[in-house]
């Protein structure tokens, strides 16, 4: 089959362009909104060893994916960082046909000292979260009495190494942190830095999300408009989940992520592959695809190929335009994909 007829779209036109793959559903911090100390606690069971995808399942299945159109990766978890020996996993990805980028995402708390490794790896980027600059609203946040401190010695660390640009992502919770976004905005302004906030979503079904927590993407620029007056700027690319925006007195950028107030559903081209390999096609699913079941099961990259075709062309979600209508129901946890 020509390389050009094996890129598929889904039942709305969207292609599939990245995936974002958990290489561990283990995490080092219990942020409320994503793995709250009171559901992922001592007793929680996570995924045995066996169960998880091995890097050699993991790069076949990528090879696979961009052969339908997938240009970028994105490493996440849980923490990725707390899978042993992962820049063995980037070198082995990275050698793959059609793939334009490599990224991360990461709480940071590991970056200091693995950033250098991780470019020489072949890592191109890295995304950190980073949810208050204030030390005590930081480790509230994350509930295990980590330090702004060291978070930030990472962010300084990627860039040293090339990992560039560092974009830095917020949750913005109304009654928690709001209160702390002019700070984290000034603090990195003038840098090449890239902050997006990020209105807190209804991932999952252990955060116990309200819509009175969200602070609207509409208030936030407001409130860094008021005291660094803002430029709005052109979509990147097709799909490109913030709306930008620039400083009027050009000392960089910040953008915004509205999936709850302004959703992006009409673009979407990420799919989502678990540590212990279930695909899901969209960040508020219930159901996900089990692709470990067909690598163990001796199926052929044809056979998995074909299957992937088939699963991208039938999709038709949408949660984020029908959350008004469709709030309840079973979904998959962020720290299970990797949000």
């Amino acid at each position: 089959m020509p390389e050009k007829d094996r890129f598929v779209t889904d039942t709305r036109n969207r292609p599939l362009h990245d995936l974002r793959i958990s290489v561990t559903d283990r995490c080092n911090f219990r942020c409320s909104y994503c793995m709250p100390k009171e559901v992922f606690g001592r007793d929680y069971e996570f995924l045995e060893r066996g169960e998880i995808l091995t890097f050699e399942e993991i790069t076949r299945l990528a090879a696979i994916f961009a052969q339908h159109g997938v240009q970028k990766l994105r490493l996440t978890g849980g923490e990725p960082t707390l899978r042993h020996d992962l820049t063995a996993l980037i070198e082995m990805l990275k050698g793959i046909d059609g793939i334009d980028e490599l990224a991360m995402t990461t709480n940071g708390s590991r970056l200091a000292e693995m950033a250098r490794d991780l470019r020489a790896a072949g890592l191109d980027r890295v995304t950190v979260s980073l949810d208050s600059l204030d030390d005590e609203v930081f480790r509230a946040m994350n509930d295990v009495d980590f330090p702004v401190s060291r978070v930030l010695d990472g962010i300084e660390s990627a860039a040293k190494a090339g990992l560039t640009p560092v974009k830095i992502n917020m949750v913005v919770r109304r009654g928690m942190n709001e209160h702390t976004i002019i700070d984290l905005a000034r603090h990195f302004r003038g840098s090449s830095h890239i902050i997006r906030f990020i209105e807190y979503m209804d991932v999952g079904n252990s955060n116990g999300w309200r819509m009175d927590d969200v602070v609207p993407a509409a208030e936030i620029v407001e409130t860094i408009a008021a005291e660094f007056p803002l430029e709005p700027l052109e979509s990147q690319y097709a799909g490109e989940v913030a709306n930008r925006y620039r400083y009027a007195d050009g000392e960089g950028e910040i953008g915004v992520i509205a999936s709850v107030t302004k959703p992006f559903c009409g673009d979407c081209t990420r799919a989502r592959l678990s540590a212990d390999g279930k695909l899901y096609t969209c960040l508020f699913a219930a159901i996900g695809h089990d692709f470990r079941k067909l690598l163990r099961a001796g199926r052929t990259d044809d056979e998995i190929s074909e299957f992937v075709a088939s699963l991208w062309s039938r999709r038709k979600d949408r949660y984020s335009e029908l959350r008004t209508s469709k709030t309840g129901g079973d979904k998959v946890e962020m720290s299970y994909i990797g949000g």
